[in-house]
């Protein structure tokens, strides 16, 4: 019997196959809204569950029928706007002109060297005109979880409309919270940006599905059976499939569904098990619930962002959903 061929394992998409720079990643393109809101949130990666919901997409065979579907909890507590980034233009591109902060959080203080002296009134002399656009910095609150952890995470989060009513926006919400209410809604579609699961160095097998081979072969059993042509004496290509790392990878997923946003008091505590999740504890703050699975382990920073591009399938209502389906 012949041997049985396979197409490669290991996309070509995602090269080199590098750890990330830090545990949560940047985001450097954002969507277009003509509000003045922020475009983007974060969140920590509880666990997953079930939930039983009644089928609301138009081109559904299981339309208005109760259908079981995976979901991922991530808890939202409010992120805080510490300070405001000018950009100009010129030949090579964008570049950050001014940064603007305004910030006396002690927790902040871990992360970051915070100015001696804040002045708000120096905020009115800036003319937003004089710049091409500006983004605000925002900083995550994990001391309102229970993960353990206290010390923000500080990143860039796009604004939607023009640059006076960014500035205006920026402005007047300088210092204060922002809760995921105030930017998303229930049966939207986010973008999530994270940081995969490490796993550490391993061989050609487990990282890209080559073939084991049988034990008449000769030297090892578990790497490439050719590392290239005779002619191309003593040079391997890139592609041959070698052992390396896997894993911690900065990876993005579009479109995923929102399916539901806790923010009552009743859905906090009632979402959480007896026992608490496993390597996560106790949810504290509202919660989202996205369809499907959502990279990264349990404590992982998770960036959802508007959509960049919209996909038509998914229904922008939300479903209802009848239950939820919790291992405790």
């Amino acid at each position: 019997m012949p041997n049985k061929r396979f197409a490669r394992s290991g996309s070509m998409q995602f090269w080199p196959r590098k750890r990330a720079i830090r545990e949560y990643p940047a985001v450097g393109a954002w969507a277009k809204k003509k509000e003045a809101v922020p475009l983007g949130f974060a969140g920590y990666k509880v666990g997953m569950c079930h939930v039983i919901y009644a089928d609301n997409k138009k081109t559904s065979k299981t339309k208005g029928q109760d259908i079981s579907c995976p979901v991922t909890i991530i808890e939202c507590p409010p992120i805080k706007i510490i300070a405001i980034r000018f950009y100009t233009k010129d030949h090579y591109g964008f570049k950050p002109a001014k940064d603007f902060i305004l910030a006396s959080d002690k927790e902040l203080s871990r992360k970051i060297c915070l100015p001696k002296k804040n002045d708000a009134k120096e905020l009115d002399k800036i003319n937003p005109e004089d710049y091409v656009d500006m983004k605000i910095i925002v900083c995550t609150q994990p001391k309102l979880t229970g993960i353990g952890k206290k010390k923000p995470e500080v990143f860039e989060v796009g604004l939607g409309g023009n640059i006076k009513e960014k500035f205006e926006y920026a402005k007047q919400n300088l210092g204060k919270e922002i809760k995921i209410t105030d930017i998303f809604k229930e049966g939207e579609a986010v973008d999530l940006h994270a940081v995969t699961k490490g796993k550490g160095f391993q061989g050609p097998v487990k990282r890209f599905g080559v073939g084991i081979r049988s034990h008449k072969a000769e030297k090892t059993k578990r790497g490439p059976g050719s590392l290239g042509g005779w002619k191309a004496q003593g040079h391997v290509m890139y592609r041959v499939a070698h052992a390396g790392q896997m894993g911690y990878h900065t990876r993005t997923e579009y479109n995923k569904w929102l399916m539901k946003i806790a923010s009552d008091s009743k859905d906090i505590e009632g979402i959480t098990p007896k026992s608490g999740f496993r390597r996560y504890g106790v949810v504290k703050n509202p919660y989202v619930m996205i369809k499907g699975s959502v990279f990264g382990p349990a404590k992982r920073m998770i960036r959802m962002n508007a959509p960049l591009r919209t996909r038509k399938g998914t229904p922008k209502e939300s479903p209802s959903i009848q239950k939820i389906i919790i291992k405790g």
